[in-house]
């Protein structure tokens, strides 16, 4: 047996999330995990290909997340600034790698190097180039350890839309992925992370460049057995009984970024993370 290869297409984020999760609960097959307790079901799993043709269209966000906007908001910045890599300390038993240390700050042999800054530095010589890329897999490390990194490697290429206009396209490999619980707010950090790329070349060729396509590709994507009955009664429910978007209280199941109501958690993510970082 082999799991299938599924792909979704959409135009943007919440989108694309949501028509994976439920091709994946039609079509994928039950394989258990490494992390079953007894009584637990097997999860649904699947190689998973998502295009996002306009990653940081509105709305971007989906109101069936399991997290809040708040948690949501801390797990950009640590993604696209880095404002957990102090917390990596694998000789205290801690965390042994952030993704943003893994592009940002990879260490070989000794020396940090910043993958993105060559990857960004290689696309403004050679916008179409297929060399600009970033790894996570440390394997001097990453194979002894309970918690390896999910996401393997970045792939950016800038091509020229209809119009003539220079966009920045994003793959990310994933080796795993939960898709429920996860794969929302590692797409969520990637884009905005990718459209911050983007403004990056940008300043750095003189040319606009704008946000273009995101692929994701991942190996085993999939749902726990453990998280069937929030998935059936949050998430499920959801698309049953909800409109995709709707201005109207209560009809809507996704939101846009600039509402007030998600504007109030990203301030309220960014006040904690700033205490936080007093206290350091």
């Amino acid at each position: 047996m082999a799991a299938p290869v599924l792909v979704v297409q959409g135009k943007n984020l919440p989108e694309v999330w949501e028509k994976s999760l439920l091709m994946l609960w039609e079509n994928g097959i039950r394989v258990p995990t490494e992390y079953d307790k007894e009584g637990d079901e097997p999860s649904v799993d699947c190689t998973m290909v998502m295009v996002i043709e306009q990653p940081m269209s509105e709305p971007r966000l989906h109101l069936a997340l399991p997290c809040s906007f708040k948690d949501l908001e801390k797990y950009r910045r640590e993604v696209v600034d880095g404002v957990h890599d102090h917390w990596i300390a694998p000789e205290e038993g801690k965390w042994t790698y952030t993704y943003h240390q893994r592009l940002f700050t990879y260490d070989w042999e000794g020396k940090k190097i910043d993958q993105i800054a060559l990857a960004i530095d290689k696309l403004a010589r050679v916008p179409f180039t297929r060399r600009a890329q970033a790894i996570t897999w440390n394997v001097g490390m990453d194979p002894k350890t309970n918690d390896p990194p999910c996401l393997q490697r970045l792939w950016l290429r800038c091509l020229k839309d209809t119009s003539g206009e220079l966009r920045l396209n994003v793959n990310a490999h994933w080796r795993s992925r939960d898709a429920y619980k996860a794969a929302f707010m590692n797409m969520f950090a990637l884009t905005d992370l990718q459209s911050r790329l983007a403004e990056s070349l940008s300043l750095k060729t003189g040319m606009g460049v704008s946000v273009g396509q995101y692929v994701d590709i991942v190996d085993s994507y999939h749902i726990y057995g453990s998280y069937f009955p929030d998935f059936k009664d949050r998430f499920l429910k959801a698309v049953a009984e909800r409109e995709f978007y709707s201005t109207s209280p209560g009809r809507s199941r996704t939101v846009r970024s600039d509402s007030p109501r998600v504007q109030r958690e990203i301030q309220a993510a960014n006040a904690e993370l700033a205490a936080e970082e007093f206290r350091q």
